[in-house]
């Protein structure tokens, strides 16, 4: 794997490494973005922020809330196959702005890159709810992954508020049991809010995606609409399992 890019600053370790036309950025040799421009579906765990909109029509989603830019995959991924008509991404690290930009593509017409706290920015929002909000808030600890934010019942009340009446939350978690210990699936009046929960995971990876709506769906619902996407499910198999929480 080639290495095109690479900067020490503060003490934090940033590298961009590329196999072939695969662009992955590392902090402290953490793996936090990967993206193929040939091949957006790249069986990582981006793939999973993505794939609980296909709950949904595309075309019902218009407004999307990333809470975690990293490199931008998931963003390249939402501008390909959703097309929302706004995209804000908040990142606390103004470098993994700049290379989400200089490396991975993201454009100023695709998304509105902000550089804040994503904590204090959505306390402080007071604009026009999301219909789709993804939290992948994490930083690093000898070289592993840690969640910024606890799920807590304070946390998900908050993303909770910020979402529209049918909307999605889409939370990224180290671990199945970090994901089954969340407000959103332990805490019955946080629960309650969302009628529709469900766990995304991928043979390779530790990592749980928990995907929360405010609806009633069935997977039967996810892979007819995947299966309507032109290009997504064609050139790889999307090779993830999806299981009812509730």
């Amino acid at each position: 794997m080639a290495l095109l890019w690479q900067k020490t600053i503060k003490n934090t370790r940033y590298e961009v490494r590329s196999a072939g036309e695969t662009r992955r950025l590392y902090t402290n040799g953490v793996f936090h973005s990967q993206f193929n421009p040939n091949r957006a579906i790249t069986g990582g765990v981006w793939d999973l922020l993505l794939l609980p909109a296909f709950f949904y029509p595309p075309q019902s989603i218009e407004r999307v809330l990333v809470l975690g830019v990293g490199g931008g995959a998931v963003i390249r991924q939402l501008e390909r196959y959703i097309k929302p008509a706004e995209i804000i991404g908040v990142e606390l690290n103004p470098v993994h702005i700049k290379i989400a930009k200089q490396y991975f593509g993201i454009t100023n017409k695709m998304a509105k890159l902000v550089q804040a706290d994503a904590i204090k920015w959505l306390q402080d929002y007071s604009g026009p709810a999301f219909d789709l909000i993804i939290e992948d808030l994490f930083g690093e600890q000898d070289s592993e992954p840690v969640r910024a934010v606890k799920a807590n019942k304070t946390w998900l009340q908050k993303l909770h508020q910020h979402l529209n009446p049918e909307g999605i939350l889409v939370m990224n978690f180290t671990s199945r049991s970090d994901l089954k210990n969340c407000a959103a699936v332990s805490y019955k009046k946080i629960s309650g809010l969302f009628p529709s929960a469900f766990q995304f995971s991928l043979p390779n990876y530790d990592n749980a995606i928990g995907a929360f709506l405010k609806k009633p769906v069935t997977s039967k619902m996810l892979h007819q609409n995947i299966n309507s996407i032109e290009g997504l499910n064609t050139n790889k198999k999307i090779d993830f399992s999806v299981r009812k929480l509730k």
